[in-house]
């Protein structure tokens, strides 16, 4: 059936694969099933609306309400609800059932969800297992890290988004199981490679696009297992040190912006695939693996029977879900993970079950309405009952919501607590304040902590040669070129540039992740002809686009 968006003019197809799978989890309980309804919304506004819920990367120095010490937080210090650190949260000095209350079935039910927040203390940040690692967040087990987001498994690792298992890498976006490697994005397993994208397995390398298993090459794309090769082109082991030396003198001399404009040249020529699509059977969408029976789908591995998944990793029979591993049976929400089964709008489970409207519960199962729970069950807006009164409860539950026309969908922008521009959302669909306030998203004015520094330097201003770089820079202020911005160099940061001869970035450090996320493409399917054999296919580059796109036969015969 066609839809027309109620928050954008785009038309949408709800399937009979939708309609299918809302039936297979709309909620039984006393023996009548309380059908989820199809979406209002386009998939692209479903997904704006949930990625409101998701703060990565804007961070506040603020008090625990609990212990008084200072914090790293998501949560800035004037938010209306008490933030904990992770002690304290975790601690049995409180239990959320404490702050539990009875359903007013006067008023609407999601009214009830946001005063209910506004009492419960959140978790500072959503972190766990993190060894000298305080500025990072939606991250695990990192050790000797700063300001790297939704990663896990890393060390000395630094301003990254989505680096798992990786070490001493450096301004990255989605690098997995590699080391040592700077600026590159969606890498795997490769070692001392910088300023790369889409590579696998290649290492002492710079300047690659779609290449695998390559070592010692340049400023080339769609390479497969070569050595000592510059721009495409086959050297000698003696060429090619000969050759390598004279550009990375050319960088250390404070070059590399022209080296990197060659790099673009040199990309927008090679051959693109139409889509990332590895080990998959029956899917759309891109940058998928070892997948099968999956539609619309993104930067998705080893899915199966899913539909609308922005981000996921081992799931099954999932649809319109962001951010999301190991879970199964879900709607309408993100951030499931770790064994979540069965969670329908809602935001943060882990290790939980048969969730209704929930915000956030970490090991726990058949809740409704319910705010930062620890382990527990049969809850509604965090009050303990027995199943039979859970069940009959959260039936008028439903039936309440459905008379103010709350059933059905995400939570609305109001009940986040976030501001829009504080949240990923801002990056895949960027507003202005004054667009997002006509749209009803919140908006903060954010301001940048004041720095401890003894001078601010313009970026514009810093020595281009990193040997001209005195110590005293880890005192300084840099204003950001872009933004305005100030930010600090850390040691372990400017090690690095000097070990690899690289200048002094001039961009703030969000300012560079956000470059780094324009460079991925859009999540949006184009239908265009390929370039070789002019058979329509579907891609996620724009028709107008100026790269030379392939189908995946055509792109597999001439790279392989």
């Amino acid at each position: 059936m066609s839809s027309k968006c109620t928050h954008c003019p785009a038309s949408f197809e709800v399937t009979s694969e939708d309609l299918a799978f809302l039936d297979k989890l709309s909620p039984v309980l006393k023996g009548k099933k309380y059908a989820i309804p199809p979406p209002t919304l386009c998939p692209d506004c479903r997904q704006q609306r949930r990625l409101l819920w998701r703060n990565e990367r804007s961070l506040y120095r603020r008090t625990c309400d609990l212990c008084k010490k200072s914090v790293v937080s998501m949560y800035p210090a004037d938010a209306a609800f008490p933030v904990y650190c992770t002690e304290c949260w975790w601690s049995d000095q409180w239990h959320p059932s404490g702050f539990g209350r009875e359903v007013d079935f006067g008023r609407p039910f999601l009214q009830q969800v946001k005063e209910l927040q506004n009492v419960v203390p959140r978790l500072a940040l959503n972190v766990i297992n993190n060894e000298n690692s305080d500025f990072i967040n939606h991250s695990g087990s990192n050790k000797n890290c700063y300001l790297i987001f939704a990663a896990e498994f890393n060390e000395d690792c630094l301003f990254g988004y989505q680096v798992i298992k990786s070490t001493g890498c450096t301004d990255t976006c989605d690098c997995t199981e590699s080391h040592y490697c700077y600026e590159v994005i969606d890498v795997d397993k490769c070692h001392s490679l910088l300023f790369s994208q889409n590579c696998t397995n290649c290492s002492s390398s710079a300047f690659l696009f779609d290449c695998k298993g390559c070592t010692d090459c340049l400023l080339s794309t769609n390479l497969r297992n070569k050595h000592y090769v510059i721009r495409n082109q086959q050297y000698s082991k003696e060429e090619y040190l000969r050759i390598k030396k004279e550009i990375m003198e050319t960088i250390a001399r404070g070059k590399l912006f022209e080296v990197l404009q060659e790099f673009v040249t040199i990309k927008e020529k090679g051959i693109h695939r139409a889509l990332e699509v590895v080990s998959c059977e029956n899917v759309t969408g891109d940058y998928l693996k070892n997948s099968k029976n999956i539609r619309y789908c993104f930067d998705v591995s080893y899915a199966e029977d899913c539909a609308y998944i922005f981000t996921g990793f081992q799931i099954k029979d999932l649809m319109d879900v962001c951010h999301t591993t190991d879970a199964q049976l879900g709607y309408d929400s993100l951030s499931l993970g770790y064994g979540s089964y069965n969670a329908l709008f809602t935001h943060g489970s882990w290790g939980s079950k048969n969730l209704l409207y929930c915000d956030i519960v970490q090991t726990g199962s058949d809740m409704c309405g319910c705010v930062c729970m620890k382990p527990g069950k049969y809850c509604v807006l965090n009050k303990q009952y027995t199943k039979e009164e859970y069940e009959a409860l959260v039936s008028r539950v439903i039936e309440l919501m459905q008379e103010h026309g709350e059933w059905g969908e995400f939570f609305p922008a109001g009940i986040s607590p976030f501001a829009y521009n504080e949240t990923t959302t801002q990056v895949y669909f960027p507003l202005t304040p004054a667009e997002a306030k006509k749209r009803g998203f919140p908006w903060r004015e954010l301001k940048d902590e004041a720095l401890n520094v003894t001078k601010t330097i313009p970026a514009s201003k810093l020595p281009a040669a990193i040997d001209k770089i005195p110590d005293d820079i880890l005192n300084w202020a840099i204003t950001c070129e872009a933004t305005g911005r100030p930010f600090r160099i850390i040691k372990q940061e400017l090690d690095l540039y000097r070990n690899m001869r690289l200048s002094i970035p001039h961009f703030h450090p969000d300012e560079r992740h956000r470059r780094r996320m324009a460079l991925k493409n859009p999540r949006t399917i184009w239908k265009r002809s390929c370039m070789k054999c002019r058979k329509e296919m579907e891609t996620t580059y724009a028709p107008d686009r100026p790269e030379i796109v392939y189908c995946e036969s055509c792109y597999l015969k001439e790279v392989y």
